[in-house]
């Protein structure tokens, strides 16, 4: 029940985007198609898993072991910075059209910050191996959810009547605040389900 909760927390009611506010900048400049977003939606989910098992991992046996766990930061980016470069790599020779409609937003996801944060929130929660790898994919599952939503929002905005000085960026930030409302209507949403 507790990976359940974990799992259900991450999606919805502490969503990276809509509840913390982290990975906003790939969330916004992502969202315009849904393809990319398709895209870098697989690309997070792998990355954000990924780096939340390696870098437990590395924190539980390489720095609270040697009492430098004051590294974690800097150690976390590095094992994130490489997992990018690998998806990077990936995309490139899977799919050279999905490589450059994703552009500097890739390399980004290095400095995305719903990457770091779930890394750290692991350690933070002291979680298990289990809870670490239920609670990155609940992390990424719901940065995807949201940039995935948002995109299919942009491609109907683009066809609706919008007043001038609202197009584009403004109607854009209007929307997540809108959607993140939205989002905390599940705040309570655990409780009933658990109990």
């Amino acid at each position: 029940m507790q990976l359940f909760a974990i799992l259900l927390s991450g999606v919805l009611i502490n969503n990276f985007v809509f509840a913390r506010f982290l990975g906003i900048c790939p969330f916004l400049g992502v969202s315009r198609k849904l393809e990319t977003a398709i895209g870098m939606s697989m690309a997070v989910i792998f990355v954000i898993t990924m780096a939340s098992l390696i870098s437990w991992a590395f924190y539980w046996f390489v720095l609270e072991p040697l009492r430098l766990g004051y590294l974690q930061t800097v150690a976390f980016i590095l094992i994130i910075a490489s997992l990018v470069q690998f998806v990077e790599v990936v995309i490139l020779k899977v799919s050279p059209v999905l490589y450059q409609a994703l552009g500097i937003y890739l390399p980004l996801i290095t400095t995305n910050c719903a990457v770091l944060g779930a890394a750290i929130l692991n350690i933070r929660e002291s979680y298990t191996f289990i809870e670490t790898l239920t609670n990155g994919l609940a992390a990424a599952l719901g940065w995807s959810l949201a940039i995935l939503l948002f995109a299919g929002i942009r491609e109907r905005l683009e066809l609706a009547d919008i007043p001038a000085p609202l197009k584009g960026f403004p109607v854009a930030l209007i929307s997540t605040g809108l959607m993140a409302m939205a989002f905390l209507g599940f705040q309570g949403f655990l409780k009933g389900v658990l109990f």
